[in-house]
């Protein structure tokens, strides 16, 4: 009788080669007697078990966190117009008092703004006087005939000189400031003008006189260098020149002390401030009299870009700022108020926020327990080989 050979089933001899590729190998169950513990070998294992769980949550951590990075680029942008966001309140200068304008280098006014500016009027001690908010809409002065006549027909006012034609009428204080403006002149004495004796504007002054006011808005300018500013008077332009009309303040010494509640040039990104905001601003005296003069700001504007994967994409900019006081020259009229002088760099931040990967988690993750996991082994075998050949040279009675 032939001997039988004995055949394994073709699936497992299919996967016996791969024996070979193990670098793992298991130690029988009969020769557990071969490992040993030692004290060593706990400690270590728990300072390294402690450093994997630290670094493990250090780096779940960074995972489940946002990261910024910043980029210096050239703004190559063209043709774009920026907002400015403004909140300020004027502590001593009543609201029909001053005018908001905003001229830039390329030629564009924005004389006495009133469209998406809003007032609000304020006590000597700074609290609101109840009443709706003022927002200016359109010119404060309706055409309010100088005389009428028994048949209610308007007559021909006076320009009182400042007439360009024979002929022309001044019915009303505006016409005559305007008929002024064209001659370059000011109206010095209003009271002796008959238009203006009704003229709700000089009414308004005189009622509003102590008050305060708190203005804020926002006007879309060109990206270009210019200012806003806000200024006593009617504004107008004669020719090249900006001229404010201060004629129904007499010899009033503006106090236009401040607080700037906030100023932006664009929306603000999570974590923005601007280093204008909340800044409070008391007004130079002398003797207990207010110094006239400027608080000028210079603004450096940079272009900034900021981007995140659940906020989208902000457009806006940031600015430096640089402050001074100009007091006016006794002997020459110099044109009182706050002024922001704003220039734009060149150059553009761009802030990228983000958050690491999966896969650089999990490679990181591998990376710190494969490790200290073979640090610890090298750091173990270390010590206890070293820990053999003591014990030995001690045995043989060799010392050091």
């Amino acid at each position: 009788m032939y001997g039988q050979k004995s055949v394994r089933p073709s699936s497992e001899a299919g996967w016996t080669f791969l024996r070979h590729f193990d670098a793992f190998p298991k130690q029988r169950e009969e020769a557990k007697e071969f490992f040993q513990s030692t004290v060593a070998g706990g400690i270590i294992t728990i300072v390294a078990a402690s450093l994997m769980a630290i670094l493990f949550l250090s780096e779940l951590g960074r995972y489940l966190s946002r990261e910024t990075v910043t980029e210096l680029l050239v703004d190559t942008s063209r043709g774009e117009q920026m907002d400015i966001h403004f909140d300020v309140t004027l502590h001593h200068i009543p609201c029909p008092w001053f005018s908001v304008d905003a001229m830039d280098v390329s030629g564009e006014l924005h004389l006495d703004v009133d469209h998406a500016v809003y007032r609000r009027r304020l006590d000597a001690q700074g609290n609101t006087i109840s009443g709706d908010i003022l927002h200016e809409v359109g010119p404060q002065n309706g055409p309010v005939p100088a005389t009428l006549v028994n048949n209610g027909t308007a007559s021909c006012g006076s320009c009182y000189g400042a007439e360009r034609e024979a002929g022309q009428c001044c019915n009303t204080c505006e016409e005559v400031r305007e008929a002024y403006r064209m001659r370059g002149w000011a109206v010095q004495q209003t009271e002796s003008v008959e238009q203006c004796k009704h003229d709700k504007y000089l009414q308004e002054v005189r009622a509003t006189k102590g008050e305060g006011c708190r203005v804020w808005g926002q006007l879309s300018i060109n990206k270009v260098a210019g200012n806003l500013h806000f200024a006593p008077g009617k504004s107008y332009q004669n020719g090249p020149y900006h001229v404010h009309d201060l004629s129904p303040f007499q010899a009033t010494a503006f106090d236009f002390s401040h607080t700037i509640h906030g100023l932006s040039f664009g929306k603000k990104y999570p974590g923005m401030h601007n280093p204008l905001d909340d800044v409070e601003v008391p007004a130079p005296a002398q003797g207990g009299v207010p110094v006239k003069g400027q608080h000028q700001y210079f603004l450096k504007v940079v272009p900034t870009t900021y981007s995140t994967a659940q906020d989208g994409r902000i457009e806006t900019n940031q600015f430096s700022v640089t402050e001074h006081f100009k007091p006016s020259p006794p002997t020459m009229q110099e044109l009182p108020g706050i002024f922001f002088f704003y220039d734009l760099s060149p150059l553009k931040v761009t802030f990228i926020e983000h958050r690491s990967s999966f896969i650089a988690f999990l490679t990181s993750t591998c990376a710190i327990v494969g490790g200290i996991f073979t640090v610890s082994g090298i750091v173990d075998a270390t010590i206890y080989h070293g820990q053999r050949v003591l014990r030995k040279k001690l045995e043989m009675g060799k010392q050091f």
